[in-house]
């Protein structure tokens, strides 16, 4: 006999018509952290107050539609076949790989305009963006989604997890792996890590490419235990060889920077307070 776990409603609250996700609101408190935290280190590295708040403004919208394009590439099969849904967002189907390709993207082009160097933004931005990340993988949890493959109960509670994540876990008869749990985990240790890192005095650039390699190496294992992944071949996700081709060009980026001399200026010298 299957057992009866009522699920935690996905619906925060709702406004005459609208309904209001938990979903949106853990992103979004995860956005306004990450942009708070971005923007005291700005100050603190003597950028422009309004600097990441007008970034912002282009890099967000930018990022939910690279994020949806990177999606429907993938699964063109499908959408080739039903080509109104290629805009219905709310129906799920973004990629965090395609928003990081929208922003960084993004960012560049607003370095570029600003005269402000591309490599100090996101040195400044790299421990942010992980912990957004981190906090937005809890949206997947009240939607019951990115989870990883089937096990028992008692597996479940041999990881000392709440009883809440268990309960959560426990979608159409079956409990499966909390992937979303192990991601933000791997997020939060590398906020944690790239916070400390600030006080290495790296040399620019190395804070967000120590990002890159971080959170590449977490979501490549991460990644190998979901259910849910885009394929790039029946054994090899997606998201797997991506993370592969950003860990190899990251340390390629630093090599390279390193040798031509163009990391010489430090994260936290004080010439780097006011370039």
């Amino acid at each position: 006999m299957k057992e009866t776990i009522q699920p935690l409603n996905p619906i925060a609250f709702t406004l005459g018509p609208i309904q209001v996700h938990w979903y949106g609101i853990i992103i979004g408190s995860g956005l306004a952290l990450a942009l708070f935290i971005a923007i005291r280190e700005a100050n603190k590295r003597g950028l422009p107050k309004d600097t990441f708040a007008d970034l912002m403004l282009w890099a967000i919208p930018i990022a939910i539609i690279s994020a949806r394009i990177y999606y429907v590439i993938f699964e063109w099969k499908y959408y080739v076949h039903h080509p109104s849904e290629m805009i219905q967002i709310w129906h799920g189907g973004i990629a965090i790989h395609g928003a990081l390709i929208g922003s960084v993207i993004t960012t560049y082009v607003f370095a570029k305009k600003r005269g402000v160097p591309f490599w100090k933004i996101t040195d400044i931005a790299a421990p942010s963006i992980i912990l957004g990340q981190a906090i937005g993988r809890w949206g997947n949890f009240m939607n019951q989604e990115a989870h990883g493959r089937e096990v028992t109960r008692q597996f479940l509670e041999n990881l000392h997890l709440p009883n809440f994540i268990i309960n959560q876990m426990y979608i159409n008869g079956a409990y499966y792996h909390p992937t979303f749990l192990y991601e933000s985990l791997w997020d939060f240790a590398g906020f944690i890590l790239l916070i400390s890192l600030r006080f290495v005095n790296l040399r620019r650039g190395e804070l967000f490419l120590s990002y890159v390699i971080w959170y590449s190496i977490g979501r490549y294992f991460v990644e190998g235990m979901r259910t849910d992944s885009l394929m790039l071949t029946s054994n090899l996700r997606m998201a797997q060889a991506i993370s592969i081709v950003l860990i190899i060009g990251a340390v390629i980026v630093i090599v390279y920077r390193r040798k031509k001399g163009l990391s010489d200026e430090r994260y936290l010298d004080t010439q780097g307070l006011t370039n």
